[in-house]
């Protein structure tokens, strides 16, 4: 199973790309495939991809229910 997953921009790059923090690992990702991108900004990464913006109230709430499901399945 694929999961697209919230991420905050952390830092802005050339070449259309950016490092992201994914509840606190920093990734390089492409941000090709959304407008306007800006270091604060959520996005949702799915296998290296930005592909859309999210709000951030939006992105808490899920990582949230992401670490929850984590804790009740034994991981971090």
């Amino acid at each position: 199973m694929c999961l697209a997953i919230p991420a905050r921009v952390v830092e802005l790059l050339s070449g259309q790309r950016a490092v992201v923090d994914l509840s606190g690992v920093r990734k390089e990702v492409s941000i090709a495939l959304v407008d306007d991108v800006r270091q604060g900004d959520y996005v949702i990464v799915h296998v290296g991809y930005a592909i859309g913006k999210i709000d951030p109230e939006e992105a808490e709430r899920t990582l949230a229910l992401f670490a929850e499901l984590a804790s009740t399945q034994g991981g971090a």
